[in-house]
């Protein structure tokens, strides 16, 4: 399975100087835990990096900072891991597991911004496919006892 068939492509961006206040008013808007931070090339978003709502509560209420002395481009810190939209589910999951990180930006091939991978995405196609086992078992023994009462 690819990354593309699981990732959200409905993801909401930020720039890097929208203010954290209005990050956090998008997040609630939106009702999202995490903006990627975009640089804007005409249509296209490049993403920079991610900003959580945890980071606010930790970098912006746990420190008593301004929140009006800081934008999203104070929260971006080091190298962005990205996947493609081709890569292998499994292999993107087992990276997210060794940098530690839930969710990760989706590129295209010009590295334009086309989704976002979270756990909580995969957790739930594997719930539903899951779900679909005892479904199954159910319709097999149904088939059985028709063609063999």
């Amino acid at each position: 399975m690819r990354v593309g068939e699981v990732c959200n492509r409905a993801v909401v961006v930020a720039a890097p100087e929208t203010g954290v206040v209005e990050a956090a008013q998008l997040m609630r808007e939106y009702h999202v835990g995490t903006l990627v931070v975009v640089e804007r090339d005409g249509a296209q978003a490049r993403p920079l990096g991610i900003v959580t709502d945890r980071d606010l509560v930790i970098e912006v209420l746990a420190k008593e900072a301004a929140p009006e002395d800081l934008a999203m481009e104070d929260f971006i810190t080091g190298e962005l891991i990205t996947a493609t939209q081709d890569d292998d589910l499994l292999e993107t999951l087992g990276r997210m597991r060794s940098e530690g990180i839930r969710r990760m930006p989706v590129i295209g091939d010009q590295g334009e911004l086309v989704g976002i991978l979270s756990v909580d995405d995969v957790l739930e196609m594997l719930a539903e496919a899951i779900g679909q086992v005892p479904q199954l078992v159910r319709r097999q023994q149904t088939a059985e006892i028709t063609r063999r009462p």
